[in-house]
């Protein structure tokens, strides 16, 4: 008779895997990639070697989820912030959404030098990939309510919305660099909103 998983042990599963993925983007916000050893993250999460391996086959298993998870949650925090058309102007929102995708990056300059930066294996690199296009699509939708509403003027919104994400991350990578002093925050966050602005306005 085959076996067949019950709901609880679905969801003891579920629980494991999700031990497994908070204690590698723990490791990786201490350290990188390189900090995230297997050993070490079956350590922290309390679990056998062989039980990370039974959930992720591949260390770039492991690391593309810790990846996924840990974007998503930048990428949502960069769209809560920008809001909705009805609730400001188009030049409002963008600056808010700016502000945010760097100010938390300055925060956490280790996990964000390992999502924007961090050479990575090509799996994660394609989920890389994938999320520039999430934070581009918020950019996109900002800048297509602002033409609508006549607050910005007419542009190829996906083109502009691409090549904003574009040079923030590439304005980020120094500062956020774990061999570079850390930057002027502040300073840095004007600098990335006046020019955002500009580059839409």
């Amino acid at each position: 008779m085959a076996y067949r998983p019950t709901e609880r042990t679905e969801a003891k599963r579920a629980q494991t895997r999700a031990q497994i993925v908070r204690a590698a983007g723990e490791l990786v916000a201490r350290g990188g990639y390189r900090e995230a050893q297997v050993a070490e993250v079956a350590r922290r999460a309390g679990v056998a070697t062989g039980t990370v391996y039974r959930h992720f086959p591949s260390k770039a298993d492991l690391f593309t989820e810790v990846f996924r998870v840990a974007s998503q949650r930048e990428v949502d925090a960069v769209a809560e912030a920008a809001g909705t058309a009805g609730q400001s102007a188009a030049a409002e929102r963008i600056e808010r959404a700016v502000s945010t995708f760097a100010a938390r990056a300055l925060q956490g300059r280790r996990l964000a030098w390992a999502l924007l930066a961090e050479p990575v294996d090509p799996a994660v690199e394609a989920e890389r990939l994938q999320f520039r296009r999430a934070y581009a699509a918020v950019f996109q939708q900002i800048i297509e309510d602002g033409i609508q509403h006549h607050q910005l003027p007419e542009q190829d919104a996906g083109f502009t919305a691409t090549a904003l994400v574009g040079a923030i991350g590439e304005a980020l990578v120094g500062p956020l660099s774990p061999t570079h002093a850390p930057a002027d925050a502040d300073a840095l966050i004007a600098h990335l909103t006046t020019f955002c602005l500009r580059a839409t306005t």
